[in-house]
């Protein structure tokens, strides 16, 4: 009897970033992706979150490779992570490699893997994993589906795709290699892209972006025009540099990861940009404003990017004025809206002539809608299907897709992070037990900050701190200072002494109180303190600040 595959989803399925998931069979793992997801704004001090790695930990001699899809952040961005732990090689396009090869040589973490380039069409044995590597057309360049044939079946991971049939680099998704899989062993289960499954019919070419930005620079005249972007849509870079050599303008490039990845696009020919036509930004000044095309990271709304040091006019190389023109080529990734709405607030304050997508058809997205999925799953015809690669609601609309497209209700299996499925020659299951697959947070150099504290920060922000700070004589029972009462954020000192005298007499007196039945130790002391402050500041301001008590024994 042929040994069951396992699938396990380690993140991306309920939210957007953290994509990782888990193929197993015969004890050994593939994984595809392994990526990062930034922060909300209520993960307050955090840099970076990631999925929880305990069970691949548990498991760090079975993995046998990774798949990276593509080369964005929230699919290769956590390599550096789990690098750390565990050594195995990474399969991808050229391209991926070099981009997900930046944070894991910065790591120093470059001899605990090989990087293991594969081409358009290529088949590859990754330990018992026979995979296909099938193009798909996205907002970055050389990004794969892949088609893991297993003793169970094939299955299908579509990675992050669009169907646009008119590239900017010509390579089209192959949809007819996904169709002969599908007619000859068949898709077992099809994993699909869920990002843009609530929208409605196809998305626009990639190439038509070029041709409105080409009207849009054409119309500034003499002004300077500064463009944003993702620094990884390589494409996107060539239609707008396209677009100002063809109006007489020479590109400077702003941004760390804008001029890393335009280097690394260049030298393997994946973008044309003339010598002659890159000037250094140190000499923009010295350039007539019409003669100038900018292209600038921080599309996204990111605290210290370039686009956002312009908006608050604290970049050393711009200083933007009202003879300025800034082309947001992007759409904001959800959760991002209200930093690029303060972006855009603060550029228009300059005076700036700002056009983003709201504006103009400045953006094309790089992931397929409702048709294009429903296109895959007609040429794939899979036996059972599990959306991947958004939020909920996402999923959920993928599923009512499929079962359109005539996938019986019993083999469209909505899952989460944290689920198991078991294909064996029953069928697929889901297993019951979940495997741990919350959020690690990544603070600066700390690492994992633990839940425990991202609630303090929570609190401290919404409620402020509350210091209370007493000295006690434990032989006779009495207070020798204080108690003294410290506080951040919860009412302004000098303005609410009434207050805070209120405070230290509701202590004092649970401090004589706890004296008066027992001879109390610090602990007991320390619960005395923080009950009391708690309960008359709740009552007084009905808040419920932190509250610190410092008990000292002389």
């Amino acid at each position: 009897m042929t040994d069951p595959v396992t699938v396990t989803f380690l993140g991306g399925l309920g939210e957007i970033g953290r994509n990782c998931a888990a193929i197993e069979y015969d004890g050994s793992i593939l994984l595809i992706d392994c990526g990062l997801m930034f922060p909300d704004a209520d993960m307050l001090g955090i840099d970076l979150v990631l999925p929880d790695f305990t069970w691949l930990h548990e498991r760090a001699d079975d993995v046998v490779g990774l798949v990276a899809t593509h080369g964005h952040e929230d699919h290769v961005g956590g390599l550096s992570y789990l690098l750390r732990e565990l050594s195995f090689p990474i399969y991808g396009s050229a391209l991926t490699l070099a981009l997900a090869s930046g944070r894991i040589n910065e790591a120093g973490l470059a001899d605990r893997t090989e990087f293991i380039p594969v081409a358009d069409g290529e088949r590859r044995s990754i330990g018992p994993f026979e995979c296909e590597f099938i193009p798909v057309t996205h907002s970055v360049p050389h990004g794969f589906a892949t088609a893991v044939h297993t003793p169970q079946g094939t299955i299908l991971h579509t990675g992050d795709f669009k169907i646009d049939l008119t590239p900017v680099d010509g390579r089209l998704t192959a949809l007819s290699v996904m169709g002969a899989i599908a007619e000859n062993e068949g898709v077992r289960l099809l994993l699909s892209d869920s990002t843009n499954a609530v929208e409605h019919g196809h998305s626009r070419s990639e190439s038509s972006v070029g041709e409105v930005l080409r009207t849009i620079i054409s119309a500034q005249g003499g002004r300077r025009v500064i463009t944003a972007c993702f620094a990884s849509h390589i494409h996107r870079v060539q239609q707008i540099a396209d677009a100002a050599i063809a109006n007489g303008r020479v590109i400077a490039l702003l941004g760390r990861s804008m001029h890393k990845n335009v280097q690394i696009s260049r030298e393997m020919g994946l973008l044309r940009i003339p010598d002659a036509s890159i000037v250094d930004i140190e000499d923009v000044d010295e350039l007539a404003p019409g003669r100038v095309c900018v292209i600038s990271t921080g599309s996204q709304g990111e605290p210290m990017s370039a686009l956002t040091l312009m908006a608050s006019g604290e970049s050393r190389w711009l200083k933007l004025t009202g003879n300025d023109t800034v082309i947001l080529s992007s759409h904001p990734i959800p959760g991002n809206e209200m930093s690029v709405s303060k972006v855009v607030d603060n550029l228009v304050r300059l005076g700036v002539r700002v056009v983003d997508s709201g504006v103009s058809d400045v953006h094309a997205t790089g992931h397929a809608k409702s048709e294009e999925l429903k296109t895959v799953l007609s040429i794939t015809r899979p036996e059972w299907f599990t959306p991947v690669h958004g939020e909920y609601r996402h999923l959920n609309a993928h599923a009512e897709l499929a079962r359109t497209m005539g996938i019986p209700d019993d083999h469209v299996l909505v899952c989460e992070d944290g689920d198991q499925l078991v294909l064996d020659g029953d069928g697929v299951t889901r297993v019951e037990d979940a495997v741990p697959a919350g959020y690690l947070y990544v603070d600066g150099i700390v690492g994992d900050v633990g839940g425990g504290v991202l609630r303090d920060r929570r609190v401290l922000a919404a409620e402020g701190v509350v210091v209370v700070v007493v000295a006690v004589d434990a032989r006779s029972g009495s207070i020798v200072t204080g108690p003294e009462v410290i506080t951040r954020g919860w009412v302004y000192a000098p303005e609410a002494e009434d207050l805070i005298d209120g405070a230290r007499e509701a202590v004092a007196d649970a401090v004589k109180a706890a004296f008066s039945s027992e001879t109390p130790d610090i602990e007991t002391l320390q619960r005395a303190v923080r009950r009391a402050a708690g309960r008359f500041v709740n009552a007084q301001t009905h808040r419920r600040p932190m509250i610190v008590p410092v008990v000292m024994e002389t």
